[in-house]
């Protein structure tokens, strides 16, 4: 499988497919692969998929256990360039979401379009503490423990406590964007959230593309927070997003 070395990155990834490059960006306490599954054959067919394990996530290895969303947006932009992609779509879900609105801010000129899924944009640290690893050990979640040890032991070399700290400490502290900042972005963007998503929701999403100049917005019914994964409806994300990238191809 290729690895790519950044600065003090040894970043794991996946290549397939053919056509104009799109970026996926995956949630916290998941992988690029798993969070992507359902996206891969479909995406595959008219462009060539990257999918990424994320700083402190996966089989990316580093020396340094800490990370945040805005140290992975640099990360992003280093990955395009020692690949010699010069402009890409993102599509990110939940951390990645944010991340691909940092890099659209941050670097318009490498961003084609942005496709978000379960993000409003701004800060909501609801239900972080429910991931810290004392209270995960307190209500006995060693199901989810020994989900994140196997996923994330070469990210966190077997601190998997480091790991969860990490993670909750970035979900209570980011994204930190202004509307000012989010005002910014001008690729076009498309913004998709699940009916019962509970950190999201269509009013939020409402107040986003209020904001974002060129963008339009997506509720699947009955949807939670991951609406593009098997047992919900990756039929109608994958046909949204696809249709929203033939519309905007990359210039």
């Amino acid at each position: 499988m290729p690895r790519i070395t950044i600065h003090d990155l040894d970043m794991f990834y996946e290549k397939m497919g053919m056509g104009e490059a799109v970026i996926f960006l995956h949630s916290g306490y998941s992988r690029g692969i798993l969070a992507f599954a359902s996206q891969l054959l479909d995406f595959q067919r008219k462009y060539t998929c990257y999918l990424l394990d994320l700083r402190g996530h996966g089989r990316t290895r580093c020396e340094s256990l800490e990370w945040s969303t805005p140290q992975i947006a640099e990360d992003i932009l280093q990955f395009m360039d020692r690949l010699n992609i010069t402009k890409a779509h993102l599509v990110g879900y939940s951390l990645g979401a944010n991340v691909a609105l940092y890099v659209a801010i941050n670097n318009p000129d490498k961003v084609a379009t942005i496709t978000t899924i379960g993000t409003s944009g701004f800060c909501d640290p609801t239900g972080a503490e429910q991931f810290e690893p004392e209270w995960l050990l307190q209500t006995e979640q060693m199901d989810f423990i020994n989900q994140m040890i196997e996923r994330h032991e070469e990210a966190h070399k077997g601190n998997w406590q480091q790991y969860l700290r990490q993670s909750a400490l970035d979900w209570t502290l980011f994204p930190q964007l202004t509307r000012e900042q989010l005002g910014l972005i001008r690729c076009p963007a498309l913004f998709i959230t699940g009916e019962h998503d509970p950190f999201v929701g269509e009013e939020k999403l409402k107040l986003l593309v209020s904001i974002v100049k060129e963008s339009s917005y997506l509720v699947v019914a009955g949807g939670s927070h991951r609406p593009h994964m098997i047992r919900e409806n990756p039929v109608l994300v994958n046909d949204s997003i696809l249709a929203f990238l033939d519309a905007n191809p990359i210039r």
